[in-house]
């Protein structure tokens, strides 16, 4: 009888046991099916929005295909001669931060605390960009762009396919994308979503410009630019000053120059296409050389492959592009350069693609849907996006025509003074773009404000004796 009793309550207790288990089981099954993201997400574009997105995404359990036209750099390397080196500064700081790669970018990363002019006879003037202890980075845009690719693959669920040129979209529930392999072979993919971060000559935003209500401009401005460099010292040294991002102002043009950590600098020559001091009058070796020996002296003593570089590297355009909306049917998005390409002048074009990726990072925390995020940002982020394009024009003329300016110098000067005196009511626009999160189109009204600002400071006898009087600068 006991033995009997015993055998039938084991069995029951086994039998709890089995169905808790096979209870949790379920619930288990439920929960990692909750977790996993079922969306299937495309990404046109492996630079540096497109990993940087992909690598977010990636981090959020998604299963993301990125196609590159070009080769993997990883295997072939990074062709040079057309790259304009990165500043980074807060923004792009903040979006690197948020997908945990930060500290390895900061690690081969130069402060740049101001720029260093250099004037025809080569004496050299320092602006500080900021208060003690700002500064942007110089930073590599193959290396930074390499960390970005291998962090996204070592995640597993992301997969990069190379040589892969987009050809069309075809827009609908489900787009389909088509692509040219790297065997010559077409082929065909379809996503539930798709973002298109191909740069300022989109193959997904062609596909949008073919349809109904997509308004597009592309501007270029008369100026081109060709990368030069000038090699480190025998030692591994740079052989200008390595924490300053140095310029040769020349009003029409202008010549800059970013550290590398190898001890080299990447120059970049700014000058217009056409006209008296311009490529198509430097056609030649002599040419070449007589330019830079008449504008740049103390720059050509240090480039001992001037003629070369110029002469094979290729000659790049300037373009800013707008378009609106940047989405379609709620399942497909532009970002970065695809969507808004501005001009390097303000070292905002990667930081606003990459300001893109954590803004959308941001609203996928709060939990929003992705048709809601797709449409909410199309419509909200192209005012700050023209905003800094405006600004990127702006300072073009400033760093071009105005860094030596006696002027100009003095309202820089006093800018800073301001600052210290009223940290609550004024903040330099340069430090709102480089050193805050402040939106591009809130900068950009203050650069209006500030403009008129100074133009009644500077119309003073004496300018500097009206910073402490509150009533004259901010009104009664």
């Amino acid at each position: 009888m006991f033995c009997g009793s015993f055998i039938v309550e084991s069995y029951n207790f086994l039998h709890s046991i089995t169905a808790l288990f096979l209870l949790a089981v379920y619930f288990l099954k439920l929960i990692f099916a909750f977790m996993e993201k079922k969306e299937r997400i495309l990404i046109v574009g492996a630079g540096l929005v497109g990993s940087l997105w992909a690598l977010m995404l990636g981090q959020r359990g998604y299963h993301v295909e990125v196609y590159e036209r070009r080769p993997d750099m990883r295997k072939f390397g990074f062709a040079g001669g057309r790259s304009i080196n990165l500043a980074m500064s807060e923004r792009g700081w903040r979006a690197l931060a948020v997908a945990g790669v930060e500290e390895a970018i900061r690690e081969e990363a130069i402060p740049m605390k101001g720029r260093m002019m250099h004037d025809l006879k080569g004496n050299l003037t320092f602006q500080p960009y900021g208060l003690e202890g700002q500064a942007i980075y110089s930073v590599s845009r193959a290396g930074l762009n390499l960390k970005l690719i291998e962090a996204a693959d070592a995640l597993g669920n992301v997969r990069f396919f190379f040589g892969h040129k987009c050809t069309r979209v075809q827009f609908g529930e489900s787009p389909l994308l088509f692509f040219a392999a790297p065997e010559g072979q077409a082929i065909q993919r379809s996503a539930d979503l798709v973002f298109g971060a191909d740069g300022a000559f989109s193959a997904v935003r062609y596909s949008m410009q073919r349809t109904a209500r997509f308004n597009y401009s592309q501007q270029y401005l008369e100026y081109g630019y060709k990368e030069l460099s000038i090699p480190s010292a025998d030692g591994g040294e740079h052989q200008l000053e390595k924490n300053a991002l140095h310029i040769w102002p020349r009003k029409q043009f202008m010549l800059i120059a970013l550290p590398n950590a190898g001890g080299d600098f990447t120059v970049t020559l700014f000058l217009p296409f056409k006209g008296e001091n311009s490529f198509e009058q430097l056609q030649s070796p002599r040419a070449v050389r007589a330019f830079f020996e008449k504008w740049f002296p103390d720059a050509l003593e240090l480039m001992p492959d001037l003629e070369k570089d110029f002469l094979e590297n290729p000659t790049g355009t300037l373009m800013t592009v707008r378009c609106r909306p940047w989405q379609k049917n709620g399942n497909t998005l532009l970002m970065g350069d695809a969507a808004h390409a501005i001009v390097p002048f303000y070292g905002q074009g990667m930081i606003s693609g990459f300001e893109d990726c954590r803004i959308l990072n941001d609203m996928l925390e709060e939990g929003q849907s992705w048709s809601d995020i797709i449409q909410t940002f199309s419509d909200s982020r192209p005012k700050d996006t023209n905003a800094i394009a405006d600004l990127a024009l702006r300072n073009f003329v400033e760093m071009r025509d105005l860094v030596a300016d006696p002027t100009f110098l003095l309202r820089k000067k006093l800018e800073k003074v301001l600052h210290q005196k009223y940290p609550e009511r004024f903040l330099p626009v340069y430090s709102m773009v480089s050193f805050s999160h402040i939106p591009y189109a809130k900068a950009l009204e203050e650069q209006v404000k500030q403009d008129a600002l100074f133009e009644r400071i500077l119309a003073h006898p004496q300018p500097e004796a009206v910073l402490d009087d509150e009533a004259f600068l901010w009104g009664a």
